[in-house]
């Protein structure tokens, strides 16, 4: 049995090692395509934003649909490439949910919908009269191990984090964290239903400032 356990660790290890490397490269190679691919038919393509803009969440809504499709298409370009070489990774995956959220919210979300049941019918990649964010919502989930676990020991960020900041960093899930995480996850979710959002954000806000009185 001993043995067993000790040839179970070693295997964890080796994938844990090459998980480092590989599994957010994976990730980064793939969103990379999607969204530059996106990017670049709105680069390319006329600019369909007015049509939809009531539709866009505040305070998308009340931006100029010419600037709105430019920031979109560049947001899609340049963040694209940000994963692609793992540069400020955290950074441009958290972009790039934010952009998601804006288009799932405009364009994906049922038009109406009352109860839980009516916006599950819209998980589908097709459009069958109650949405299709099954796609985005999967782009999402892909983008946070990025924002939580980085790109991985294959990228620029962690090329230049070794060389300016040398010493490993320890993993903390204090309540700072989950106040953080409060934040990460209401923000997005403000934009796509925005009580639960809003609920989210407070949550994280009264976390953060707890910890911060009860350290005091």
């Amino acid at each position: 049995m001993h043995r067993l356990i000790e040839l179970w660790r070693s295997l964890v290890a080796r994938l844990e090692g090459l998980g480092q490397w590989l599994a957010p490269l994976f990730l980064r190679l793939l969103l990379f395509w999607e969204f530059f691919e996106s990017g670049r038919e709105k680069l390319n393509g006329e600019n369909w934003f007015a049509d939809i803009q009531g539709d866009f969440p505040f305070p998308f809504n009340v931006i100029p649909a010419s600037i709105s499709w430019t920031m979109a298409t560049w947001a899609e370009l340049l963040f694209a490439f940000a994963l692609l070489l793992g540069l400020c990774t955290r950074f441009a995956a958290f972009s790039l949910m934010i952009v998601t959220a804006v288009a799932v919210a405009a364009v994906h979300l049922p038009m109406e919908w009352h109860m839980l049941s009516d916006l599950a019918k819209g998980y589908a990649i097709t459009n069958n009269g109650f949405g299709n964010y099954k796609l985005g919502l999967i782009f999402v989930v892909m983008l946070l191990p990025l924002i939580f676990r980085g790109a991985g020991k294959l990228s620029l960020d962690a090329l230049i984090t070794s060389r300016l900041d040398p010493d490993e960093v320890k993993p903390w899930a204090d309540p700072y964290a989950w106040g953080l995480a409060g934040l990460i996850f209401g923000l997005p979710f403000a934009l796509l239903i925005p009580t639960f959002g809003l609920w989210l954000i407070g949550i994280g806000v009264m976390i953060l400032l707890a910890t911060r009185l009860v350290q005091r």
